[in-house]
């Protein structure tokens, strides 16, 4: 049976993929870097939005100083904690929405930010909410990505397998072609390389150091 609520052609965007709880109940590392390749969707007011994973960073428990899980243990951030398959979205700058999957153990407190997409269904839609001229790196961002697909802190601590917020397995992503580098914007810890993107796509939101 189809699924009516999707336009015509889009049925390989559905809910009923979505990834199980087993999928984010690894290290963050590894979710990580499974997660780029994959397809973000939401089914928001009336319309589907949808997107390829292309850029990532993996942030760990306490022990990790630039995670939010160092430094705050109330409010929004209480996601964190888990279980995981669930949704841990902050505000970056009092403002911007940010968009995470909450991974590991119930408790250990790791999350993967989803830092880029590639629009695949769904861009006038996403044009529209960010009030955007074209197409053109429409979801380069983790702010940008959050509104482009309607997401918003009151999906914080949400499934992530619902019937309007999931994420579903997609192509698949080579070890080769995963750049890494350090995560942008963090001063506390150690500079991990924990960002993750695919090597050379047009969508990440800045540029990887060049392989030495």
């Amino acid at each position: 049976m189809s699924d009516s609520r999707q336009p015509a052609g889009e049925s390989e965007v559905s809910y009923r993929l979505a990834l199980p709880e087993t999928f984010y109940d690894r290290s963050v590392v590894e979710v990580a870097r499974d997660l780029l390749g994959c397809v973000l969707a939401t089914y928001r007011e009336g319309s589907l939005t949808a997107g390829r994973i292309v850029e990532v960073e993996a942030y760990g428990g306490p022990e990790d100083l630039d995670s939010h899980s160092a430094f705050r243990r109330t409010g929004l951030v209480r996601a964190m904690w888990g279980p995981p398959g669930r949704a841990y979205v902050y505000r970056a700058y009092g403002v911007y929405p940010c968009f995470n999957t909450v991974t590991g153990k119930a408790g250990t407190a790791s999350a993967v930010l989803i830092r880029a997409l590639e629009p695949l269904v769904g861009v006038d839609t996403m044009q529209r909410r960010l009030g955007a001229a074209g197409p053109r790196r429409v979801a380069s961002g983790p702010g940008k990505l959050s509104l482009a697909l309607g997401i918003s802190t009151d999906d914080n601590g949400a499934r992530l397998d619902g019937l309007d917020l999931w994420l579903q397995s997609g192509e698949l992503v080579s070890e080769s072609e995963i750049a890494m580098g350090p995560r942008i914007g963090v001063r506390r810890g150690d500079r991990r390389a924990w960002r993750y993107g695919i090597r050379g796509h047009r969508d990440v939101s800045r540029p990887f150091p060049q392989s030495k």
